[in-house]
């Protein structure tokens, strides 16, 4: 997805004139003020992080690891609460499978660490000409994890790995992301009442954008609105990606500059955090009178999202949701497999802290789905050279099969 939209700089660029898109459900001025959803949403609180942890040293014992080696990002942030950005200077922690866990940062970093630390902790700052990598390796030994085997958290970069390793030479370094994915593909209720919030903070949005799109309008206009609306609805803006014309062909987008036409395919893929849990939504329309074959398109991709959830059942493999898709897609002609035009990306992908988190509806994927994963559904079909349209909610999976966060679209004509 695209990288965060710098929303002080986007603010304001809009120009807010009325509607004149297929669908549009209501004029500027019939449009309530926005206000906050997220003044309900509560954050994880510790009991919740004391339990991860738990269950990862349960996890952590049982395959033999003696820690676990992560360093800033969502993982540190699930099972510590610490919300730290990734730089040259390492952060990072050792959770051990006996004892507190143990955070290495900058002293200069320590109070901003602190700030977020959400479970008991020693917290061992390092200065600037000192080895953060030594601080790892001494943690480990304390711990009773200087040797034998480190589990280490996939996105760890490479550089803190082999930092610890020259440190700490008796270790044997295996992927941790077994037992971490273990923990983190099932949500809790109270992760999935933030995701809950944040897609409905993202359709609102949606629809406050789509009843404002206009004639002349940019990318940038739009995608401006769009985050000036998600943060008023209380969200924090994660990405506005607005796709038009020719653009929409490709999933992620092109350099060349796009505005609104007549006719014009509007694209928009858009997602917030609410006390860090996301939302992915995309929705796709035609500004003006739709042609036969994008109207077709629109049709044949919101079918494949039901086939999508039709699928989705307890013990499904999550690939076989992406080849009961594409092989309706083939049917109609599009295609055979990832080939274009036709659907050249997954089906879907799980969600939660990061946008997109494993396990993935690929195909290929054999994890069975069960009672707490959560998945975006969206299988667009992209024509290059003209236009792509895509559509996608995402859903949790429970007991009884697939639930949406946010209904799903109606129509070309109603398309939130």
């Amino acid at each position: 997805m695209p990288s965060r939209r710098n929303l002080l700089a986007l603010a304001g660029a809009a120009t807010l004139v009325g509607p004149r898109s297929a669908g549009a459900a209501a004029s500027p001025a019939s449009t309530p003020p926005l206000t906050s959803l997220t003044t309900s949403a509560k954050p994880i609180g510790q009991d919740e992080y004391l339990g991860r942890l738990n269950a990862l040293k349960e996890g952590l014992a049982t395959s033999g690891f003696g820690a676990l080696l992560v360093e800033s990002g969502s993982t540190l942030e699930y099972f510590t609460g610490v919300r730290w950005r990734r730089s040259e200077r390492t952060t990072a922690a050792i959770l051990p499978a006996r004892g507190e866990p143990v955070i290495v940062t900058p002293v200069f970093e320590e109070p901003s660490v602190r700030e977020t630390l959400s479970v008991p902790a020693e917290v061992r700052p390092w200065n600037e000409p000192e080895s953060p990598f030594a601080r790892l390796a001494g943690a480990l030994r304390d711990r009773g994890a200087g040797k034998g085997v480190l589990a280490v958290e996939g996105t760890t970069r490479f550089f803190i790995v082999e930092g610890v390793r020259a440190e700490a030479p008796g270790l044997e370094v295996r992927s941790g992301d077994p037992v971490v994915r273990a923990r983190r593909m099932f949500k809790s209720a109270a992760e999935l009442e933030l995701m809950r919030i944040a897609n409905a903070v993202t359709i609102k949005a949606l629809a406050y954008v789509h009843a404002r799109t206009s004639l002349g309008m940019s990318e940038g206009d739009i995608a401006a609105l769009m985050d000036k609306a998600t943060a008023a609805l209380g969200g924090t803006p994660e990405f506005s990606l607005v796709l038009l014309n020719e653009a929409s062909a490709y999933p992620h987008g092109s350099l060349a500059p796009q505005t609104v036409r007549e006719g014009s395919v509007i694209l928009m893929d858009c997602g917030c955090t609410v006390h860090g849990y996301q939302s992915d939504i995309s929705r796709s329309w035609v500004y003006g009178e739709p042609s036969a074959r994008q109207r077709k398109v629109w049709e044949t991709v919101r079918r494949g999202q039901a086939i999508a959830l039709e699928t989705a059942k307890i013990g499904v493999a999550a690939g076989a949701v992406d080849d009961a898709v594409r092989r309706y897609y083939e049917q109609e002609g599009w295609g055979p497999g990832y080939r274009l035009p036709g659907l050249s990306h997954r089906t879907g992908h799980g969600i939660g802290l990061d946008g997109h988190e494993a396990p993935y509806l690929v195909h290929g994927d054999t994890t069975p789905l069960a009672p707490g994963m959560c998945f975006s559904d969206e299988p667009g079909l992209y024509i290059p050279g003209a236009f792509g349209i895509r559509l996608e909610d995402c859903w949790r999976m429970t007991e009884e099969g697939p639930r949406p966060f946010t209904p799903l679209a109606r129509s070309l004509e109603d398309p939130i």
